[in-house]
């Protein structure tokens, strides 16, 4: 997993890991969510690897957009 930058200072995202279809959010608390084009929408998924390699504004989008689309939880 890549360490996520956490440019804004304040996420709860800790890392990530982008694949095709899908990316591994993990967060602070060490648990690990995977999002995938089916459980979270493509468009939400082009989003979040963007913001994930941006290094902004995953740990807000996800909580305001994708909210419980994740397709498992390890943790």
């Amino acid at each position: 997993m890549e360490r996520y930058a956490n440019r804004g200072g304040d996420s709860n995202v800790f890392a990530y890991e982008i694949e095709p279809s899908s990316i591994q959010v993990q967060f602070g608390d060490g648990s690990i969510y995977l999002y995938t084009d089916q459980s979270a929408g493509a468009a939400n998924l082009a989003q979040m690897k963007q913001l994930a390699n941006a290094g902004q504004g995953l740990n807000s989008f996800i909580n305001r957009a994708v909210r419980k689309g994740w397709a498992s939880k390890n943790r």
